[in-house]
């Protein structure tokens, strides 16, 4: 049961209130916590990640302009740390497959994982919130309409939309890349 306001939650933090920090934190735990398992190898990781994107949240909170939901702005910032974790481990992780729901194109097999990320922070802001929610967050198309305050069917075609762009950004990319 949420006992403050989301706003009410915002204002006790910039204060600086251990108890309403407490409270956003376990408000949007579960959220946050799975949202770093499907990115993460362990728990302990996941963990890690998530409580670095709470200190983060916490130390930015005044800058939430109220722009979208509380929850999707949290959203980003932890999934910035999961970004962030993944770059400090990149000797590790060098590449990111790409598939497509279409019959086997070898045109995207694999991109740099910086590459990828600076593309997707490239595409129009709706296309890039609704991508990485539904893609990557795995959220469905009426969540993301329920979270957004749109139709299912807007969020099926911001998805289509961004995927376009992203194959076109790719293949650009690609092609200058085969050029040098």
């Amino acid at each position: 049961m949420n006992i403050h306001s989301d706003q009410e939650l915002i204002n006790g933090c910039i204060r600086n209130s251990r108890k309403f920090q407490e409270e956003l934190y376990l408000r949007f735990f579960d959220k946050m916590f799975g949202m770093c398992l499907r990115h993460t190898d362990d728990e302990e990781t996941a963990m890690s990640i998530m409580n670095d994107g709470f200190l983060n949240v916490f130390k930015n909170i005044s800058g939430f302009r109220g722009e979208g939901s509380l929850e999707s702005w949290i959203k980003k910032i932890v999934f910035n740390r999961i970004a962030d974790h993944y770059r400090v481990k990149k000797n590790n992780i060098k590449y990111v497959q790409l598939t497509d729901e279409r019959p086997y194109d070898d045109t995207f097999d694999t991109y740099d994982y910086e590459l990828i990320i600076k593309i997707i922070k490239n595409l129009p802001e709706k296309d890039r919130d609704i991508f990485i929610m539904h893609t990557i967050e795995g959220y469905s198309h009426v969540e993301i309409s329920e979270m957004m305050k749109i139709s299912p069917g807007t969020s099926k075609w911001y998805l289509s939309n961004a995927k376009k762009t992203l194959r076109e950004m790719l293949l650009k990319n690609k092609i200058n890349y085969n050029k040098a």
